[in-house]
């Protein structure tokens, strides 16, 4: 029997009328050492509930492997934490989630299959999807409320009508929900207009609607669908991301306070998105796909209530006055901003070129023709393809198809130019300066697209390359490792750093752990590590111009920085500041 059921205007739970005051907070995007502090925080907001997502792509990065359920992804973990600090869970298991995540959480195994259908019928991602929910449904059943636990709902795909219309595939979804034990109340979520909730609607499934302003409208959307049952909006979209190149999104506490106030005074459930957004550590940013490629920035601070590194900002302390207007709040001081590590100057007086070291690797796979990152298994991160070039001289090089996502192209080991899939690029002028010179391409995958047609679009070269209109032949192509840095060769830097690819190393000391954030001024592009935990990705393009460090990665003494620096940079030291800095804000 489920704890929470549907009456003609509202829910409820456990027999007693009951609204949903909850808040997206994913477990996966916030350092597990603090997944207790920030459900005290949901808690102390007013909210009775909280949402997150479970990413397929983490929880089992390869076909039939064992589930991931610790540390960052110990997801029974934070379930319990939840119940412990008297908060429900809305659980949203995909299979796909959007959520601006590395290929919208579906994992790049499956997606680099081209002939599957995604998100059908097609028995080859149903067969996947129900193998998937084979391992993660049973260490999560004690933890739905028919068993005691938080869990009192549990979605049905994800704004399944922007994308398709296969009924058939979302009754399949919500079969292998139940027929695994899940009791609980089952949900859809789509935009709040008619042809999407069409779409993505089931009967006998609860309906709800996402959307950020326009309250009145979009709840008259949704009673239009469902004339009767709870309203709900199950992404109330208080903030917004960034892309690379492009603005800091904010949006100001009074105009989501005054909607989020208009949404409780309808009688509606919400779930504010984000509550607290965190960080795509690692290479787990997203990107989307209209007209251009435009990837993810690392921060996922979303402008939301409580802040990337957890402090209450304004909308915090606006939302908490709005919904005691309407629900009970704890009679509990507001939290005080966390502390913060003091400025701290890091030098990094070792390096390791990059290219260099990977030619030392006997990691190569050969073929006549480059192959994608996909046919390599190579799931993120960077591939260097090695040829060398017959002839001389000035010309074009052409990369049949472009490239996946960003390529920097070096002759006999100087920097040539880059080709980046944004600008659709497929061509460099270059020249080579003798046959047999050595032509190397190292391509980054900038992070998977996460909404839309475009999902699983590979990763790589995409296609044969010429120069001087004679195909290049005989490639080696070689995954970049950055899973265990421990064996990098570095040497003394000197003060005038070369132009190279390279790694930086350098060590800082730390009285006592906290948060901090890591500036880096006169760097251009690259991947940040603190102790081996890995930061994410840094670009002077901006907006974002620090990385926040979690201070549970941080230790007392002796502390290690290293940067993979893409091309240059003006002096090798880096500052852990106070302060954040995600950009000029654009309201």
């Amino acid at each position: 029997m489920p704890a929470l059921t549907t009456t003609p205007t509202g829910f409820l739970l456990h027999g007693r009328p009951f609204r949903i005051i909850s808040g997206a907070l994913h477990y996966f995007r916030v350092h597990p050492a603090q997944w207790p502090d920030r459900l005290r925080k949901a808690r102390l907001m007013g909210l009775n509930t909280v949402e997150t997502y479970i990413p397929w792509n983490l929880h089992q990065p390869e076909p039939d492997s064992p589930l991931v359920l610790d540390g960052l992804l110990d997801l029974p973990r934070f379930l319990r934490l939840a119940q412990a600090e008297g908060l429900h869970v809305l659980l949203r298991p995909g299979p796909y989630i959007c959520a601006e995540w590395d290929g919208g959480g579906l994992p790049a195994w499956l997606v680099a299959d081209h002939d599957i259908r995604l998100r059908t019928s097609d028995p080859r991602f149903t067969d996947a999807l129900d193998r998937y929910l084979d391992r993660l449904l049973p260490p999560l059943l004690p933890h739905l409320a028919a068993n005691g636990g938080p869990v009192i709902a549990v979605q049905v795909e994800n704004e399944y009508g922007a994308y398709g219309d296969d009924t058939a595939y979302l009754e399949h979804v919500e079969r292998a929900l139940r027929s695994r034990g899940v009791e609980e109340l089952l949900f859809t979520c789509d935009q709040a207009n008619a042809k999407h909730l069409t779409a993505g609607s089931l009967p006998g499934t609860l309906t709800t609607g996402t959307f950020g302003s326009r309250i009145d409208d979009h709840l008259a959307a949704l009673r239009a669908h469902r004339p009767e049952g709870p309203l709900m909006c199950a992404e109330f979209w208080i903030g917004w991301f960034d892309h690379w190149g492009g603005p800091h999104h904010t949006r100001s506490a009074e105009d989501t306070a005054a909607d989020l106030d208009r949404l409780l005074s309808a009688g509606a459930s919400v779930n504010i998105y984000m509550f607290h957004g965190g960080t795509n550590f690692g290479f787990t940013n997203g990107a989307n796909h209209h007209h251009t490629y435009a990837p993810t920035v690392t921060s996922y601070d979303y402008d939301a209530p409580l802040t990337e590194s957890g402090d209450p900002g304004p909308k915090y302390h606006a939302f908490r006055d709005v919904i005691a207007r309407h629900a009970p709040v704890p009679d509990e001081p507001v939290p005080a901003p966390g502390p913060k590590l003091p400025v701290t100057t890091v030098d990094l007086d070792r390096r390791a070129p990059l290219l260099p070291y990977l030619r030392t690797l006997d990691a190569a796979v050969r073929t006549e023709d480059p192959v994608t990152m996909d046919e390599l298994g190579v799931r993120s991160g960077y591939v260097l393809y090695r040829t060398t070039v017959p002839g001389a001289g000035d010309g074009l090089l052409h990369f049949a198809g472009g490239v996946g996502d960003r390529a920097q192209v070096f002759v006999n080991g100087a920097s040539v130019g880059v080709l980046e899939r944004e600008r659709h690029d497929e061509t460099l002028p270059v020249r080579v300066p003798q046959p047999g010179a050595v032509l190397e391409v190292l391509v980054e995958n900038q992070g998977g697209v996460n909404y839309g047609p475009r999902i699983g679009a590979p990763k790589g070269l995409l296609g044969p390359v010429s120069f001087q209109g004679a195909a290049l032949r005989g490639w080696e192509c070689r995954p970049v490792p950055l899973g265990d840095l421990d064996g990098l060769p570095f040497v003394p830097s000197d003060a005038d750093t070369d132009a190279v690819p390279a790694f930086h190393q350098g060590t800082f000391d730390v009285d006592t752990p906290a948060d901090t954030f890591l500036a880096l001024p006169g760097w251009t592009k690259g991947q940040a590590w603190v102790n081996g935990f890995h930061l994410g990705r840094y670009w002077s393009r901006g907006p974002q111009h620090t990385l926040y460090v979690p201070g549970p990665v941080l230790r007392e003494g002796a502390n290690e920085l290293v940067l993979l620096e893409l091309h240059a940079t003006t002096g090798t030291r880096a500052r852990l500041i106070d302060t954040p800095d995600l950009g000029p804000e654009n309201h």
